[in-house]
């Protein structure tokens, strides 16, 4: 079993929200905080109910799963649940505590008590069940910190090593709204996030910037988005930043298969070192096929460093202890590199 360690230092101290208490956050945490793949400095510290933890540990090890710490070797900020909460239903209760401990969470963070916030999954509905109102965790957090937010998902190839990322320019929106949100100063703005990402890895990265219709409009024939907004966007962007490709807009059909194809191959060298996909489920679909267990949901222009699964609550199978780990150990994993 994996030793824990813990210290007065809280620059590797990693703060973790568990997220819907009716979900999986607790079982993932756990399995992912028994993993030898995390970095050996790691300094968890839980934010949820103690309680909830010690029965998921007994039930983890009634399974059979043994790697998992012991909650009397964690750090816990106890904040108890105060109903019984039912694996796999959403509810007020669960809502009001998950939206608590992010809260308390966040709160951690911005007194310099931690390095970086990792979060499990909430869900939307039991939010709005609770009279919380935000359409999720990321526009909570900018909430709390006065800060303009982006969304980004990156993920490292267990293949070879390379990193994918995709940047969403609008979230949580219907799709009938998408085309009066896409403005210079938008786009502007996610394209410069997405670039100063970028460059953590790389000098000079290069960019992609899907397109909004079919054929990317087909100059001007299926939709105008692109014709008279994307494309005076982009050629204004480089003007102010020559040295960086930047290529599209790019048929959204095809945007994202040399991302596929380098996730496979280390010898590809044309995809892009970042993507930007113009509304959630144009980025979200080919990022969770192409990387569904290693992709993680990163907070860009918070204060500090925050990631999260790229998966939900997977409340079908809460309570059956079968939810995989994999994209939690990412999370933290890479919450602690971008955190240094």
């Amino acid at each position: 079993m994996k030793k824990i360690k813990t210290s007065n230092n809280h620059n590797n101290t990693l703060v973790i929200s568990l997220g819907d208490p009716a979900g999986i956050g607790t079982e993932i945490t756990l399995k992912a905080l028994g993993s030898n793949r995390l970095h050996e400095n790691i300094e968890p510290l839980l934010v949820g109910c103690r309680q909830n933890i010690y029965e998921t540990y007994s039930k983890l090890i009634d399974h059979g799963i043994n790697n998992i710490p012991n909650p009397n070797n964690l750090n816990i900020i106890d904040i108890p649940l105060k109903n019984k909460i039912t694996p796999g239903i959403v509810s007020k209760e669960s809502g009001s505590a998950s939206f608590n401990w992010l809260f308390n969470a966040t709160k951690i963070l911005l007194e310099g008590k931690g390095k970086a916030l990792v979060t499990a999954p909430i869900s939307k509905i039991a939010w709005h069940k609770a009279g919380h109102k935000f359409p999720g965790q990321t526009d909570l957090l900018g909430n709390l910190t006065s800060r303009k937010t982006s969304m980004l998902f990156t993920a490292i190839s267990p293949n070879n090593g390379w990193r994918f990322n995709t940047l969403l320019a609008t979230t949580h929106i219907p799709l009938e709204k998408i085309s009066s949100y896409l403005t210079k100063e938008l786009i502007t703005y996610k394209l410069n996030s997405l670039l100063n990402f970028c460059k953590r890895f790389t000098d000079k990265p290069s960019i992609q910037i899907a397109g909004l219709n079919p054929h990317a409009g087909e100059e001007g024939k299926i939709g105008i988005e692109e014709k008279n907004i994307i494309i005076p966007i982009i050629n204004a962007w480089k003007l102010d930043n020559p040295n960086i490709k930047i290529v599209g807009p790019v048929p959204p059909d095809t945007c994202w298969i040399s991302a596929a194809e380098a996730w496979k191959d280390e010898s590809n060298k044309s995809a892009p070192d970042g993507i930007l996909a113009l509304y959630h489920d144009q980025g979200l679909i080919p990022v969770k096929l192409i990387a569904f267990d290693e992709a993680v949901n990163t907070t860009l222009g918070l204060p500090f460093v925050r990631t999260s699964p790229d998966h939900g609550t997977a409340l079908d199978i809460s309570g059956k202890f079968i939810a995989r780990e994999t994209s939690m150990i990412a999370a933290i994993n890479n919450a602690w590199i971008l955190s240094r």
